[in-house]
Formats: C-alpha cells, sequence, structure tokens
C-alpha cells in the first residue's frame, strides 16, 4: 500500500521539485520508504506501507533492461500465479515485490495485464520504447487516483491535495461538482471539487503519449446484473455451499502479507462473514470495533458477540463524544474532498487504533451493494405497493400523518425514515434513490446556490448522472444495486475507507469485492438477494450454523454519529460562525437566507436538518482548509 503521483513533460527541475512537494503532502499513505526517479521527461514519485517484500520492494520497480518502470498504490492478490506465467516466458525477477509483477506482466501483455490482475490497486507506467504513461486502476475504485491535465504535461497522485501543490494548476471549484455533491453528499468521478483536476474511473486505464498531449481513455470491465430470476439448476443448499466457497477463496486471497493483519468487526453480517471465514481458514484472528456512549448509535455489543462465538482475540475502543468532536477541526486533511459522510470520523478512530496492533485490516464493505443489504432497497420495494395505493389514503391520510410526526434525533429514527419515504416514493426509481440517499433535492438546490453559481451551472451544464442511473436494467431494484455500486459504494464507502485507513497508515483490505466474489454475486438472480422484504437472502442463509442467529436476524443500523444533537449541543457555536450569513456572502457559494432557514429550523426543533447542515459545514471547513485558507 503506498501513494504514488508523478508529472508527464514540463520543466524536469520544476517537476522533480513537484513531485516532493506531492510525497511529502502523503507521508501517511507511505510512512516506510520514498523513492523516484526522472527519466525520458517523466518524474515519478512513491511513498510506501510495506506490507509484502519488507526488503526488497522499493519504488519505483523496473523490468531487466530498465525499459519499463512502475510505481503502484495497492494489492496485487494473484501476483503468484501471474509472476510463475511470466516466469516461464522467460522473464527474470529480482525482487518478490507483487509490484515487479505490473513491470514484467506489462512488457509481456501490454495495457491488457489490467485484465488479468485480481487486486485493488491504482499504478502507473512508464513504456520507455513506446514513449507514452498508462495509468490504470481496479475494477471497484478500491484505491484512488487524481489526475489533470495541462497542456502537454500530465500531473497525477494518489490524493487531491497532493495535486493542490501544483501552482500551475487553480483552485477554482467546479460548480457541477458541488451541485452533484449537494445531490450526493459525494462528488463522482470522474470530476472532482476542483476544476481542471479529474478521477481515473473505476476500471479504467488512461494512456498518455509523451511529448504530444494526447492521451486516451478505455474501460476495461463493467458489473452487470444478472436479470433472469428463475432457477439456476442448483438447490438452495448448494447455492449455500458455492457462496460459502467463493467467500471463503476470497478471504484467503487476500490473507497475503509479509506484516501482521487482522479484520475491523462491527458485528454486522457482512464483517461477520469475513470474520468466520477468516477464523475457517485457521488464522489466529485479531478482530477489532469500536463502541459509542450514544446507545441509539452503539452495536458494540453484537462485535463482542460474534468475537466470542467465533473465538477471536478481540479490541474494543469506546468512543467518547471529546474524542469524535476532537476531530471535527481535522476533517479537511483527513477528507481530502469534501465527503458528507460523518461515518468517517469512528472510521478513522477505529483505523487508527487497529494500527496500534496490525498493519493490515480487512473489513466487510461492498456486502450490501451486492446483496441488497441497505434498507432503501427495501424500501423501493415498497414504494411500488405504496404507489399503487388509493390516491386518498396516501394523500389524505398517510403523508399528513407522517408530516406531523414529532422530530427525532436518534440515529435512524422512525419520523426521520418515514417522512424520507413520503417525499420520495412518487418519482422515478433513479431520482427517489438520489432523494433517499442525498442531501439536498433539485428543487432545493435551486433554492440554495447562490444567483452566480446558478449562472454558471447554467452555462456550463446541469449535473448529468443519466449513464449511471442503471437504466439500462429492466427490474428496479437491480437498477438500485447497480447504481449503489457506481456511485455510492465506489465515491462514498470505499472513498471512507481509503482516507481514514490510510490517514492512520493502515492498509484495509475489501474481501468481498475481490474479482471472484463480485463475479459471482452479480450473476446471482435478484431472488437470491432480495425475497419479498427479506434482505441478504442467500448470505444470510449461506451463514447459518456459522454465525448465531440473532447476529443474523438482527436489523441493519448504520456506522453512524449524534450530528443532530452535536449542532444543538457543542458543535452549535462552531456551525452558526462556519454557516454566518456573513462568511456566506463572502464566499459566494450560497443564498445567505436558505442557510439561515436550515440553521433555524433545526435549532427550533421544527425539522431535522442533520443530513443538509452537514454536507454544507464540511464544505465550508474544507473549503477553509484547501482553497481560501491555502
Amino acid at each position: 500500500m503506498c501513494g504514488i503521483c508523478g508529472v508527464a513533460g514540463g520543466d524536469p527541475s520544476e517537476s522533480q521539485e513537484l513531485v516532493g512537494r506531492m510525497c511529502d503532502a502523503m507521508v501517511h499513505r507511505g510512512p516506510d520508504d520514498e523513492g523516484g526517479i526522472q527519466l525520458d521527461g517523466v518524474t515519478l514519485g512513491s511513498r510506501r506501507l510495506s506490507i509484502i517484500d519488507i526488503a526488497g520492494g522499493h519504488q519505483p520497480i523496473h523490468n531487466e533492461d530498465s525499459t519499463v518502470w512502475v510505481i503502484q498504490n495497492g494489492e496485487i492478490y494473484n501476483h503468484l500465479e501471474l509472476r510463475k506465467l511470466l516466469v516461464s516466458a522467460g522473464h527474470e525477477f529480482t525482487t518478490q515485490s507483487d509490484t515487479e509483477v505490473l513491470a514484467h506482466g506489462y512488457e509481456e501483455w501490454g495495457e491488457s495485464i489490467v485484465e488479468r490482475l485480481n487486486g485493488m490497486f491504482a499504478f502507473a507506467v512508464l513504456d520507455r520504447r513506446r514513449r507514452r504513461v498508462l495509468l490504470a486502476r481496479d475494477r471497484m475504485g478500491i484505491k484512488p487516483l487524481h489526475y489533470a491535465v495541462d497542456g502537454k504535461r500530465l500531473v497525477f497522485a494518489s490524493e487531491l491535495k497532493c495535486l493542490l501543490c501544483d501552482p500551475a494548476l487553480r483552485r477554482d471549484i467546479d460548480p457541477v461538482a458541488l451541485d452533484e455533491y449537494l445531490a450526493l453528499e459525494f462528488v463522482p468521478s470522474p470530476r472532482s471539487i476542483v476544476r481542471g483536476i479529474s478521477k481515473l474511473p473505476p476500471a479504467h486505464t488512461l494512456e498518455w503519449w509523451l511529448g504530444s498531449g494526447i492521451h486516451r481513455l478505455h474501460r476495461y470491465w463493467s458489473p452487470t446484473l444478472e436479470e433472469e430470476n428463475g432457477a439456476r439448476g442448483r438447490s438452495l443448499d448448494e447455492e449455500c455451499e458455492e457462496l460459502r466457497t467463493v467467500l471463503r477463496e476470497s478471504v484467503r486471497k487476500e490473507l497475503i502479507s509479509d506484516v501482521p493483519l487482522g479484520v475491523f468487526l462491527s458485528g454486522g453480517i457482512d464483517s461477520s462473514a469475513v470474520t468466520a471465514m477468516m477464523s475457517q481458514l485457521g488464522t489466529e484472528v485479531k478482530s477489532f470495533s469500536v463502541g459509542f456512549a450514544e446507545r441509539s448509535f452503539d452495536e458494540s455489543r453484537y462485535a463482542r458477540q460474534v468475537a466470542q462465538h467465533l473465538g477471536t482475540d478481540h479490541h474494543q475502543l469506546t468512543l467518547e463524544p471529546s474524542m469524535l468532536l476532537d476531530l471535527i477541526p481535522k476533517l479537511p486533511t483527513l477528507l481530502d474532498e469534501p465527503l458528507g459522510d460523518a461515518s468517517i470520523i469512528p472510521t478513522y478512530l477505529l483505523s487508527a487504533f487497529t494500527r496500534r496492533h496490525v498493519k493490515v485490516a480487512l473489513g466487510g464493505d461492498g456486502g450490501d451493494e451486492l446483496f441488497a443489504g441497505y434498507p432503501t432497497v427495501q424500501a423501493h420495494r415498497l414504494a411500488g405497493y405504496y404507489n399503487r395505493a388509493p390516491r386518498l389514503l396516501r394523500k389524505g391520510l398517510i403523508e399528513p400523518v407522517v408530516g406531523r410526526l414529532p422530530v427525532s434525533r436518534a440515529n435512524l429514527s422512525f419520523d426521520f425514515r418515514a417522512k424520507r419515504f413520503v417525499s420520495g416514493a412518487a418519482h422515478p426509481v433513479h431520482e427517489r434513490h438520489r432523494r433517499w440517499m442525498g442531501s439536498f433535492t433539485a428543487e432545493e438546490r435551486t433554492a440554495l446556490l447562490s444567483s452566480d453559481v446558478r449562472d454558471r451551472l447554467a452555462a456550463g451544464g446541469h449535473v448529468k448522472l443519466s449513464e449511471l442511473d442503471g437504466a439500462e436494467l429492466r427490474d428496479p431494484i437491480n437498477q438500485v444495486l447497480l447504481m449503489d455500486m457506481r456511485l455510492y459504494l465506489e465515491n462514498d464507502i470505499l472513498v471512507k475507507l481509503d482516507r481514514a485507513s490510510m490517514m492512520a497508515s493502515l492498509e484495509g483490505r475489501v474481501p468481498l469485492l475481490n474479482n471472484d466474489f463480485v463475479e459471482y454475486a452479480t450473476r446471482l438472480p435478484l431472488t437470491m438477494k432480495l425475497r419479498g422484504l427479506r434482505s441478504k437472502f442467500l448470505l444470510k442463509r449461506a451463514l447459518r450454523g456459522l454465525l448465531p442467529d440473532s447476529i443474523l436476524n438482527r436489523p441493519k443500523k448504520g456506522f453512524g454519529i449524534p450530528v443532530a444533537d452535536w449542532f444543538r449541543g457543542p458543535l452549535k457555536e462552531q456551525m452558526l460562525s462556519v454557516l454566518s450569513p456573513e462568511r456566506i456572502a463572502r464566499k459566494g457559494f450560497f443564498d445567505g437566507p436558505a442557510v439561515a432557514a436550515l440553521v433555524g429550523d433545526h435549532l427550533s426543533g421544527r425539522r431535522d436538518n442533520r443530513k443538509q447542515l452537514w454536507t454544507l459545514f464540511v464544505f465550508e471547513l474544507w473549503h477553509d482548509g484547501y482553497v481560501s485558507g491555502a
């Protein structure tokens, strides 16, 4: 696991200095080692967190005649199998590092090497023979890679903050990206919040020809979901056995390490499934969890129950409110780009706690997207029934009653969910899903954004996410699952894991997103995922006997923090300062009265505006740290 960066083109001395600054900006990603080269007008830099071949895996790594150079962030889980193929083809290796496989593999197979890789990765190749640079990112987007094209110069890095070290790149906010952030609570690839800086999308390569400024993007893989819901010729018991086998093998592949490793254990089904497979594989499992003082947010008892059931060496950190609040000033550095998911704070604290004991931690991320685990999926199915109910019943009884429910600030309170449901149920699937998952609807964003930003949006085009809406699928639930994979998983869940774990210099792995498990899960009929309103149907069935029934049957709970209460208590004064009319007017992004109304309604208790206010609060903190305060 590392941080990588580079510059192709431009003044060599300026490039070398810039790469040095970019490496310094991401020491947390690789505190163990630093490396770099400058060849043929290309400067490559790397910070290394040593996991495999600790002594010999220094980067950049080259092939036999030094015509191919590679830097990588991530792990290639099938590197031993690829090494055998390459050795039999005549290649000579000098290290045991998985990164060296990329150098020889590129020489042997060219750009198509990405189709052979099973791993989480973002890497750069300097091909001196063909005079080109190749950037590549893994299938699901587990590892990040940002880039900017500046004339005949290409600049790239693992983190946005590294590219902001380049004085030639402007720090202007992209109004379309800001609109996307307000809608979704994150900025989806290929955009970033900064105009002119892009994210390489998952399962893509970028070729850059030196000296020409010409580049080409290519998608090498795309997720597909099984549309047929008929029988597959297997019994349910056979399906369960197949799932356990693929899951066990996926976990086994991701246990490769020359340093101690453990597992994030929340007590939810996904992390418990990964922990159970680690136990079955004979690994002495160290598990890690956090507990919360606020009861409606705490699920540590479930993690302890699973740990006791599986016999893991369990470690728990209890989070006091002060520990969470003390991180608020550090949010800009932690986030790298605005992200409205407040759970990044406990995720970082869990990562820092875990890093005291191990250097690698597996987790259960991806299971909800693959197996229809989110409550919103059930809500979409309910919406079909709700919309068929008589209009008089919906408009005359249900919606007025829901609208009068008293405001509760507890985690995932009934009134919060009910009001969200009725506000979005009548909309088309893609719009409904965004309303339920995001912060601001289209009409709310129009009222919130300043007239200047609205004018810039009108001139530059509005949010266009239709290619990510999953509209090509016939079943609306599959459409939702594909949207979650393309949007929420990549741009929220995996970004949160990467930023939080790497800020703690911990490698986070996601075996449920291993190539083999994703291929298996996406080919399953929808009835194996959502049966009626029973989510994760096959996964839960396959885990019977491996995990306690109380874990398999418990309702899902998010990994949240008490933001609603904080804004009325310990964060009130800071929120009032950050979102003050004077600051809002000075920066010019938002309409002052619209922001003041959101604040006033929340403080009075008339509405629970936690999501909207946190989304704005985080953006303003980030902007202070990265742009206006830079």
